[in-house]
């Protein structure tokens, strides 16, 4: 495929905005990227479509990887409000590679879930330059994560409804984030803290991560909110959320 109409499609998407106009009544489009079999995120990212499309005006788009190195589906980024990221390693390159950098480079709402902070391989700065994050690999599995909304934080949009819980998942090692973000849940195990859930804006755009993503949250309505919550914050939608 020629590289020509895909650097077009990067432009168009750079110069499109995700935040509805005044009095628009459009659906919001979500675009779904899976590639994480260690967490099954090709069975959990549906969970989360349906409580989307359940409860809201929501149309998602799929992309979901056939291999380390096949994202088919991308093409549904340039009409997409916002993009859910929950890849683990692949090692795209070529039009695939430039069609997600152009992106998450465009100025465009991201969320990421967990193995997104070394979503691609060949491109292991989107962590610190989009997410602001600092992944340092993660420690043992075992002990349960318990989670807790940060005190300053209480109050962000994102949290309303979400309710603390213990997860499943091996707490992420994330210190020494982004001076930018601003972290509204902490991960403790008994031997450490560390922030498994935050924002920040990169190029205007909203951004939001985080590092809980076990196929066990995905069983949480907590976590489905977050996520949900997210979603609609990070495309300015906010006062839709119930």
């Amino acid at each position: 495929m020629p590289r020509f109409p895909i650097l077009l499609s990067i432009l168009l998407l750079a110069l499109s905005a995700s935040a509805p106009q005044a009095g628009e009544k459009k659906p919001l489009r979500v675009c779904l990227i899976a590639g994480a079999k260690e967490y099954d995120a090709d069975k959990s990212l549906p969970i989360l479509q349906k409580h989307l499309e359940s409860k809201y005006d929501v149309i998602c788009s799929r992309a979901f990887a056939t291999s380390e190195t096949d994202l088919p589906g991308l093409e549904n980024l340039a009409k997409s409000d916002v993009v859910v990221l929950f890849t683990r390693r692949l090692k795209l390159k070529g039009d695939q590679l430039d069609l997600l950098k152009g992106y998450c480079q465009s100025g465009k709402p991201l969320v990421g879930i967990r193995t997104a902070s070394h979503a691609i391989q060949t491109w292991l700065d989107l962590d610190h330059e989009v997410l602001g994050g600092n992944y340092m690999n993660h420690y043992k599995e075992g002990p349960p994560t318990e989670i807790k909304i940060v005190d300053g934080a209480k109050s962000h949009p994102i949290l309303k409804g979400v309710h603390p819980y213990k997860s499943k998942g091996s707490l992420y090692k994330n210190k020494g984030l982004a001076k930018d973000v601003d972290i509204l849940l902490t991960g403790t195990i008994p031997e450490a803290t560390e922030p498994i859930a935050w924002t920040r804006q990169y190029k205007g755009a909203r951004i939001f991560y985080t590092s809980l993503g076990h196929q066990k949250d995905f069983e949480e309505e907590s976590y489905l909110r977050l996520l949900t919550n997210a979603i609609l914050w990070t495309t300015h939608r906010e006062s839709l959320i119930k």
